[in-house]
């Protein structure tokens, strides 16, 4: 029998601690993935950084489609089942990459965790359904803090694990998520109440129709649309960071462990305490635009460093744009009801489906262009110097859609007169 944890100050600690978990399983993978494509497919770093990003073409491909009807069912059947289900496949996914034998394996494993990729949409979902609204910003930040403490423990883990050979991090990998698993079974409870349940629809669970449901609310299509583009310049942290600081600054494993362990010290920081501060002093709408102003400037800073220390303090203002998705999601939400929140989710992880589809493919595809033997120029921060881009033309929308809908106060504790 589910138990009902709408009342109980422990909900979101439950949550947290299956983010974190997650997030750490995820992480760890992340500096070894660049030699593992090498040696199954027998080729160099910019050829490498190319299959890379059809590996996360092809998971977001999967999470586009399934987002949605994950999301959907979350609304009729609860939270705590669908994300049991995606735990549950994502420990799959990585035992099947650490046995993989040929790049076909690591093709079918990624697959695999695009079916099953809910977790953290579910997991807003579920904050939703637990927090009232005058709090909600605050409490996602605290979830991208988990995500932020995955990559504080998870990059650094993997870096050490590496040296007893580039598959051990994908078995730990496994044996965290499958934890979560049985953490998620026997302490988290269900947050979705039954009066607040829907009936399963398909034609609001594809991605189009998904999305489609998002024109009721202006706001929310606005702003899903500037998030897009925010997305597709995110994702090249993740996509291009380790094939890049091997390229210019000849960095091992352990090097990019670290790197991107203080990355996420400062996303802490920032969604655990300075949101804190933040969202109630500035409200989601300005802090949202200073998150974006940080990661413009810190991602210029990365394409243009000129040695590897110099990427540190840039990592440290970028860690501002933590600010960023808790604005997006604490403005949205507010304009839905309570039995469409897990839709929101689904919908947006169908957007953040389309740019993870999009975005490694661009930056990765431009890291290779630039520092392949045919480059035009050698740059390899390219990829950086567009997500820059990006974010500045997501700020330009962001500003005008909040103030068109008076949203401008939303979070904050003094309204202004």
């Amino acid at each position: 029998m589910l138990i009902d944890v709408r009342s109980h100050s422990k909900a979101l600690g439950f949550i947290v601690v299956v983010v974190l978990i997650d997030a750490i399983s995820f992480g760890i993978i992340l500096p070894v993935m660049p030699s593992l494509i090498m040696g199954l497919a027998d080729v160099g770093l910019f050829e490498a950084a190319r299959i890379g990003g059809y590996l996360m073409f092809t998971y977001a491909v999967m999470q586009f489609f399934a987002g949605p009807i994950l999301g959907n069912l979350g609304d009729r059947f609860g939270r705590r089942p669908v994300l049991l289900f995606s735990l549950t496949a994502l420990g799959l996914d990585y035992l099947l990459m650490g046995f993989a034998p040929s790049l076909f394996w690591l093709f079918l494993a990624r697959m695999v965790a695009g079916v099953a990729s809910s977790t953290f949409s579910i997991a807003y979902a579920y904050v939703t359904d637990i927090t009232p609204q005058e709090k909600r910003a605050q409490r996602f930040g605290m979830v991208g803090a988990a995500f932020g403490g995955g990559f504080i423990f998870g990059p650094v883990i993997g870096g050490l694990l590496a040296e007893f050979g580039e598959r051990v991090p994908f078995f730990v990998a496994a044996g965290l998520a499958l934890l979560n698993v049985c953490y998620g079974y026997f302490v988290l409870g269900e947050s979705l109440a039954h009066e607040n349940r829907r009936p399963f629809q398909f034609v609001r669970a594809n991605p189009v129709g998904a999305v489609m449901q998002l024109r009721k609310y202006p706001v929310v299509i606005g702003l899903a649309f500037a998030y897009f583009l925010y997305m597709i310049g995110h994702l090249s942290l993740p996509s291009t960071w380790t094939y890049y600081t091997i390229e210019k600054f000849a960095w091992s494993e352990r090097q990019i462990g670290i790197s991107l362990g203080f990355a996420g010290i400062f996303m802490i920081l920032v969604q655990a305490f300075l949101i804190r501060w933040a969202i109630p002093a500035l409200g989601a709408y300005r802090a949202g635009i200073l998150g974006m102003i940080a990661i413009v400037i810190g991602f210029s800073g990365y394409a243009f460093a000129a040695q590897g220390w110099q990427l540190y303090p840039w990592l440290a203002l970028a860690g501002i744009s933590g600010f960023v998705t808790p604005s997006f999601q604490s403005i949205m939400t507010s304009q839905m009801p309570a039995n469409a929140q897990g839709e929101l989710q689904g919908a947006l992880s169908s957007v953040n489906s389309i740019t993870a589809i999009i975005g490694p493919l661009i930056m990765t595809q431009l890291f290779a262009v630039f520092t392949g033997p045919e480059a035009p120029f050698y740059f390899p921060g390219i990829s950086f110097l567009a997500a820059a881009l990006l974010t500045a033309v997501c700020l330009m929308i962001f500003i005008p859609v909040v103030r068109r809908y008076g949203l401008t106060n939303l979070g904050k504790k003094v309204v202004e007169n």
